[in-house]
């Protein structure tokens, strides 16, 4: 069975912006990004692998028996644009999507240049119906 390679880490994310991130509006974005979703996930940011910034935990587990942790909700501010990973295939969040800005969609992952290209609150909403999705059908840190 493949070990899942995107798992959370020791390295502080703030030495993690300030060594990786070479652009001056990416660094402030994260640092929006990292308050933001702090506040809406309840938990404080940490590393899963070498890029992602992650919030919280679930566990989950496929049917082939694949099963690992992985961030409720997290981003990477990669170096042609962000990784955002807020996104859970439900009809709301897909609905939401119409409202977000400007993006491409990959199949779970949303990708952006820059903070001001997209639409905080929907984002916002997104993160939610994730974080909701993730708390029903997962073991979920998100749980009260």
């Amino acid at each position: 069975m493949a070990k899942n390679k995107t798992l959370e880490t020791s390295v502080d994310v703030f030495d993690f912006i300030e060594s990786y991130v070479d652009n001056d509006q990416k660094k402030a974005d994260s640092y929006k990004l990292i308050e933001l979703m702090s506040k809406w996930s309840g938990f404080k940011p940490k590393m899963w692998g070498p890029t992602i910034i992650g919030f919280g935990s679930y566990h989950y587990k496929y049917a082939s028996g694949h099963e690992g942790d992985a961030p409720l909700l997290g981003f990477s501010p990669r170096k042609t644009q962000f990784s955002l990973y807020v996104y859970s295939k439900t009809e709301k969040s897909d609905a939401l999507l119409e409202d977000l800005g400007k993006f491409k969609m990959g199949k779970a992952c949303i990708y952006f240049k820059k903070l001001a290209d997209i639409h905080i609150p929907t984002v916002e909403k997104l993160s939610m119906e994730t974080i909701a999705y993730l708390n029903e059908h997962h073991e979920c840190a998100c749980r009260s």
